[in-house]
C-alpha cells in the first residue's frame, strides 16, 4: 500500500501537523511511497524490531534515526542527505540509487547491507560493522570509511576519490572498477589483491602493502619516488615498469631484433 506525501513539498522540512502524520504513518504501514520525514526526529518511531519497511521515494534529509531498527528495511530512490544513522541496526538493509551525502553512520550495524548506485558522497561510517556489506556503483567522493569493523566488505565501480580508507583490510579480494584517486590508503593492506580497472592516481600509499597484489590491469598515476618502495614484491605490467623507473630518471629502451 502507498500513501501521498503529507508534506508541501518533497524534500522540505515537515510542519507540526505533517510531522505528526508522518510518524502516524510509520506506526501504521510498513511500505511508503513519496513520504517527507526531513528534519524529524524518527527515533522512537523506528526504535523498536517488527517487519521490515519498504521506502520508495521517501526524503529523510537531515532526519534523526539514531539507533533505529532497519533490519532488512529496503530504500529505494530515497534522499537521506545530513541523516543521522548512527548506531542504527540495518542488518541486510538495501539502498537502491538515491541520495545519502553527508549521512552519518558511525556504530551502525550494516551487517550484509547492500548499496546500489547511491550517491554517498561525504559520508562517515567510523566504527560501522559493514561485514559482509556490498557497495556497488556508489559515489563515495570524501568519504570517511577508516575504522571500519568486520570482514569481507566489498566495493565493486565505485568512485572512492578523495575518501579515507585508511587501515582498510583488502587482503586477497579482486577489486575492480574503483576510483582511489587521490584517496588516503594510509596502512592498507592490498596484499594478494588483483586490482582490475582500478585508479590510484595521487593517492596516498604511505605503508600500504602490496605484496603479492596483481596491479597489471590499474592505472597507477605517476608514483613519487619516496612511495615506490610500497610497491615492492607487487606485480606489474612492462609499461609499468618502465613508468617506475622513469621516477628514477631511468629510460627503458626497447631491444631491438
Amino acid at each position: 500500500m502507498t500513501t501521498q506525501n503529507p508534506g508541501p513539498h518533497p524534500g522540505s522540512p515537515a510542519s507540526p501537523a505533517d510531522a505528526a502524520d508522518a510518524l502516524a504513518l510509520l506506526a501504521d504501514r510498513r511500505d511508503l511511497s513519496g513520504v517527507d520525514f526531513s528534519g524529524l526526529d524518527l527515533r522512537r518511531a523506528l526504535g523498536y524490531p517488527g517487519a521490515p519497511y519498504t521506502f520508495r521515494d521517501c526524503a529523510f534529509d537531515g532526519a534523526d534515526l539514531r539507533g533505529a531498527q532497519l533490519a532488512e528495511a529496503a530504500f529505494v530512490d530515497c534522499r537521506l542527505d545530513r541523516a543521522d544513522l548512527g548506531g542504527a541496526m540495518a542488518e541486510q538493509a538495501r539502498f537502491e540509487r538515491g541520495s545519502a551525502a553527508f549521512l552519518k553512520a558511525g556504530r551502525g550495524d550494516f551487517t550484509d547491507a547492500r548499496f546500489t548506485g547511491v550517491d554517498l558522497a561525504n559520508s562517515q561510517w567510523g566504527s560501522a560493522l559493514l561485514a559482509g556489506a556490498r557497495f556497488e556503483e556508489c559515489r563515495l567522493v570524501g568519504a570517511r570509511l577508516s575504522g571500519l569493523r568486520g570482514l569481507d566488505y566489498g566495493f565493486t565501480r565505485c568512485h572512492l576519490g578523495l575518501a579515507d580508507l585508511a587501515g582498510l583490510d583488502f587482503r586477497g579480494r579482486t577489486l575492480d572498477g574503483l576510483n582511489l584517486t587521490e584517496a588516503d590508503l594510509t596502512g592498507c593492506d592490498f596484499r594478494d589483491a588483483v586490482l582490475d580497472g582500478c585508479r590510484l592516481g595521487g593517492a596516498e600509499l604511505r605503508s600500504v602493502r602490496f605484496a603479492g597484489a596483481d596491479l597489471r590491469g590499474s592505472d597507477l598515476g605517476e608514483v613519487a619516488v619516496q612511495d615506490l618502495p610500497v610497491l615492492r614484491g607487487a606485480v606489474v605490467s612492462e609499461r609499468q615498469a618502465a613508468a617506475l623507473l622513469s621516477a628514477f630518471g631511468v629510460q627503458v629502451v626497447p631491444v631491438s631484433g
